[in-house]
């Protein structure tokens, strides 16, 4: 999303030039530059004059050191500034021990609802116990959207069907629902519109004066740019919400909406999504956001998703196997599945320091792992478990059953044995999840993602 933006960032302040000390000539140009980007970005323009003086002021008169040159300098003051524009710190939820009733509004179309089933999934992850109510009386098919993403991810759902006319009263008996079946976390789902109106705001308003949320969130489509910020302010002035959600990160929005709300709100941006599954939703970091925006990675998030899908019992089964040399394309397949679980690629590399930089005109496709899969899939259970078998004619097979060219087929079986090798060298290592993870982002997952990057430079965008 902050591509455009990042990649102007990074040029204003390349262009500085100066030697010892920052001054007002020397930074003059990279300012206005700065403050062009902003609001070529979406970025409200009172927001972004205001955080280029802020930056300005802040660097005037700042002594650099020997070992840092003045653009380093300022790189680090304008990280600094882009992480309290977006609010300093992370804003965690607020739950109680007791019943927890978490209002969520927005907009139709911003996801509300998709956001709805994966709070409730972030939630039970966390071992609480989850109620979603559908109190979308108006969408066509919103109930059963909502019905099925309780049962993917396992949450009951209480909803009246055909009640059309009593959000209140649907919301209220669900409440109760939850208390008497021990769900101690209800999240209501509450009906959007396709713009601000007296009626919406009438039936939010009454709704969080009924259920007394201990949070209420307003989702917010990112790709709305400003007036994603605008409607916000409109809302906020109504129900006085607790924080904001920034969906369809991942999509082609310039990123001011991200950057402008808190300061224009004044209310916390608590969760951000980035696609359509139920675990892409991640809790909002603004120094992690301000480090990707300027091209700093994000290593921390990176290593967090790897946390989430990489299981410390899986870990150990597959370390057993690597220490008796008997790691085999079943084991292979497996990880593949975990890694896609972490999002999708290119969002994962750029969060590697400096990828996001390479990755900028390069289109890698997010089911980039089928070929491989389709690869694997073609393969015999004797033929996962005994990769050494496989031989000329068995290569030629696998070739024509999974519609690769026999190359790609040598390849992966090529990568994969390099892969064995460095996890049999690593066994040494103390932490075997640590291991696992570690083996895999060398000569095999990492040479596959550096393989695919490669592939794809011929096709810019």
């Amino acid at each position: 999303m902050f591509d455009n933006l990042s990649s102007r960032l990074n040029q204003a302040i390349k262009n500085l030039k100066g030697h010892g000390k920052i001054t007002d000539v020397n930074v003059a140009t990279t300012i206005k530059e700065i403050r062009r980007a902003l609001v070529d970005a979406d970025v409200n323009y009172k927001v972004a004059k205001e955080i280029t003086d802020e930056i300005k002021q802040e660097a005037l008169g700042r002594e650099v050191l020997i070992a840092v040159k003045p653009g380093e300098l300022f790189v680090k003051i304008v990280y600094e500034k882009l992480t309290d524009l977006m609010g300093g710190i992370k804003t965690d939820i607020s739950l109680r021990q007791d019943v927890n009733v978490i209002l969520i509004a927005g907009l139709n179309g911003a996801g509300k609802t998709t956001f709805t089933g994966k709070l409730a999934n972030y939630l039970k992850k966390q071992g609480r116990q989850v109620l979603l109510v559908a109190c979308d009386i108006y969408r066509p098919a919103a109930t059963d959207q909502l019905k099925v993403l309780g049962e993917q991810v396992g949450v009951e759902v209480y909803a009246e069907p055909e009640n059309r006319t009593d959000a209140i009263g649907i919301a209220v008996r669900g409440i109760e629902h939850g208390k008497k079946t021990g769900k101690k976390t209800i999240i209501v789902d509450t009906a959007g519109r396709l713009a601000v109106d007296e009626e919406l705001m009438r039936e939010i308003s009454d709704l969080k004066k009924t259920v007394k949320p201990v949070e209420t969130l307003f989702v917010v489509d990112a790709m709305t740019g400003q007036d994603a910020v605008n409607t916000a302010k409109i809302f906020n002035d109504r129900i006085d919400f607790d924080g904001v959600v920034l969906t369809k990160l991942d999509g082609d929005s310039r990123g001011g909406a991200a950057l402008s709300i808190r300061r224009v709100v004044e209310k916390p941006i608590k969760f951000i999504s980035t696609g359509e599954k139920m675990d892409a939703l991640d809790v909002f970091h603004p120094d992690r956001m301000a480090q990707r925006i300027l091209g700093m990675g994000d290593v921390i998030s990176l290593v967090e998703r790897a946390q989430q899908a990489f299981d410390e019992e899986e870990a150990q089964r597959i370390n057993k196997k690597i220490r008796k040399n008997q790691f085999d394309f079943n084991d292979f397949l497996s990880q593949i599945q975990q890694i896609k679980k972490m999002g999708n690629i290119k969002d994962l590399m750029a969060m590697i320091p400096g990828m996001s930089k390479m990755l900028k005109d390069v289109k890698i496709d997010d089911d980039a792992f089928k070929p491989i899969e389709a690869i694997i899939f073609s393969m015999t259970p004797k033929e996962r478990e005994q990769p050494d078998i496989i031989d000329s004619s068995r290569r030629n097979r696998l070739a024509k059953g999974s519609g690769r060219t026999l190359t790609e087929v040598n390849n992966l079986l090529r990568q994969f044995d390099e892969m064995k090798k460095m996890m049999k060298k690593m066994n040494t290592q103390e932490n075997p999840q640590q291991q696992q993870q570690a083996a895999l982002a060398k000569p095999g997952q990492s040479s596959l993602l550096n393989k695919l990057v490669n592939k794809n430079k011929k096709g810019k965008r």
